[in-house]
């Protein structure tokens, strides 16, 4: 199954990029200097932020709409981060290295399926759950905190 993993739009960040940490707080968001890699998985890049980067904490609707599954969690963006555009069928190391939840969606943004998944085994799954007719969307979570990490559609 072709697929391909999808990163959150810069321009919906760059407001953020460079505010100081007084406007990011009217924001309800935060600014880190990153310490630790892996550890602050950039949504925008879809890459690990690298030691010393300033990362911003934020909430992020990533699944929007009328739905019971409408959904919203805390997501790191590097600061000045732009768009990735992973080939088809390649997995950003940022997931391959995480206990994730895999949740599929159909068109209406109903979930139909779920699994949790080493992500090194996460190209099995994305074939399992894509190749289900129903399944529209994947949106890959971290396991462990739960936030938001990447969609997947197929190719």
């Amino acid at each position: 199954m072709q697929f391909r993993v999808l990163g959150l739009d810069a321009a919906h960040f760059q407001h953020l990029y460079g505010a100081s940490d007084a406007a990011l707080a009217t924001l309800g968001a935060r600014a880190y200097r990153v310490d630790r890699s892996p550890g602050y998985p950039c949504r925008v890049s879809l890459e690990d932020a690298r030691l010393g980067e300033r990362a911003i904490l934020l909430n992020h609707e990533h699944l929007p709409g009328n739905t019971p599954y409408r959904s919203r969690h805390a997501i790191f963006v590097r600061d000045g981060a732009t768009r990735a555009s992973p080939e088809v069928g390649e997995l950003p190391s940022y997931l391959t290295r995480r206990l994730l939840s895999v949740r599929a969606f159909d068109a209406e943004a109903m979930m139909t399926d779920a699994d949790v998944v080493d992500g090194k085994d996460l190209a099995a799954l994305i074939g399992r759950l894509l190749g289900d007719a129903r399944n529209h969307r994947l949106h890959v979570h971290n396991a462990r905190q739960g936030c938001y990490l990447a969609a997947i559609e197929r190719a």
